[in-house]
């Protein structure tokens, strides 16, 4: 956050303090198995197929296990009970009425709801390209009756493992994303700070032309850019006056943590070079690594003249809020000083005198827009 100083905030007694060293770890093995194990014995399975037979033979099939079994006749049914309800897994035959199931499939993919919920497609119908067809529309695994139950099983079971795994992984991301906005929530003078980060961002990114999973990243990492600074001590977080040497040396490691912290989710690998590199500046003074020009990351770049832009012109008990164009009078001479990217500042001071955020209901309205962007 741009800024030298931070002030004292009165924080509650209750207050979690969280160690330095604080890391989201992975799970044990036999711990990981046993959150698996029961995940997949509640499963909720959704079987579609014209014919009652064939739902009863599979229903037969799944006698011995405590999954939820629900029924469908019809493509029309079956969206019906994913729009409604949670879904495990679907089993899908490649014959329906009203469409097909490789065309029901490709929905289901096309979903955000719906788009990791695996999908067993069968068949009585011999021939390789209707396997082609069905595993090329998104189908996870194809089978051809006569159906074996115990393969079937084994089948349904391994899917609803990888199923599960996906799940902790997404339940990860939203602790890490909650972890972010705790963050936030140590200073009651940054309220929706993340929020009009990840909007100004991805706005500059748009002008740039960046490809949606590049906004994707501008997007998380408006929330998780300053993640790391859940390991600094609120005695220099919130300490009034200028910092020591040595506390400057803690405060300046929040990036660094932060990296550390997201680091084990894959799917945050884009934003990591955020989280690390927003406090470079173009001549080369910046931290942790003393990058400069082009050889600090785009996306980094972006996320931090959307930060410095916010952080002027919103109040805080050491300062007034500058208006807009006093800010970007500053971040002008920012420019001049050799601390920012000449290209890069221009272009958001034209965004932000078109498309001002200045009041609740259009960063409402901004964040909606927003998040239909980042899921095409």
């Amino acid at each position: 956050m741009w800024g030298t100083t931070m002030p004292p905030r009165a924080m509650p007694s209750n207050t979690t303090v969280i160690p330095p060293n604080f890391s989201l770890g992975t799970l044990s093995t036999a711990t990981r198995f046993e959150l698996e194990e029961n995940t997949v014995q509640d499963a909720v399975v959704v079987i579609v197929d014209s014919e009652e037979i064939n739902r009863r033979l599979l229903k037969a099939i799944f006698k011995t296990t405590s999954y939820t079994i629900l029924e469908a006749r019809k493509a029309s049914e079956a969206m019906a009970l994913l729009q409604s309800q949670r879904v495990d897994l679907v089993i899908l035959d490649l014959m329906l009425p009203e469409m097909s199931g490789p065309e029901l499939c490709r929905w289901m993919k096309n979903q955000r709801a719906t788009q990791l919920v695996p999908v067993l497609m069968i068949t009585s119908v011999q021939g390789v390209e209707n396997e082609i067809v069905g595993i090329s529309s998104g189908a996870n695994e194809f089978l051809i009756k006569p159906l074996h139950p115990g393969v079937v099983r084994a089948r349904v079971r391994a899917m609803l493992r990888n199923k599960a795994i996906i799940d902790s992984l997404e339940e990860a991301e939203t602790i890490l994303f909650a972890l972010a906005q705790a963050v936030e929530h140590r200073d009651r003078y940054t309220g929706q700070h993340c929020q009009r980060l990840a909007v100004t961002s991805v706005m500059l990114g748009e002008a740039l032309g960046l490809p949606s999973c590049d906004l994707t990243a501008l997007y998380r990492g408006g929330y998780l850019h300053d993640i790391g600074k859940i390991s600094v001590p609120d005695a220099i977080l919130f300490k009034q006056g200028v910092l020591t040497s040595e506390e400057w040396v803690v405060m300046r490691s929040h990036s660094v943590r932060g990296e550390e912290i997201c680091r084990p989710m894959r799917s945050l690998g884009p934003v990591l070079p955020i989280i690390r590199s927003h406090h470079e500046r173009w001549d080369g003074t910046g931290y942790p690594d003393g990058l400069a020009g082009e050889n600090i990351p785009l996306l980094a770049r972006i996320l931090q003249v959307a930060d410095i832009y916010d952080a002027l012109t919103t109040e805080r008990p050491y300062k007034p809020a500058l208006s807009a164009a006093c800010a970007l009078e500053v971040m002008e001479e920012e420019v001049r000083r050799g601390w920012r990217d000449a290209e890069l500042v221009p272009l958001f001071a034209s965004i932000m005198q078109a498309r001002p955020i200045n009041d609740l209901t259009s960063l409402e309205e901004s964040i909606e827009n927003l998040h239909l962007i980042v899921s095409k």
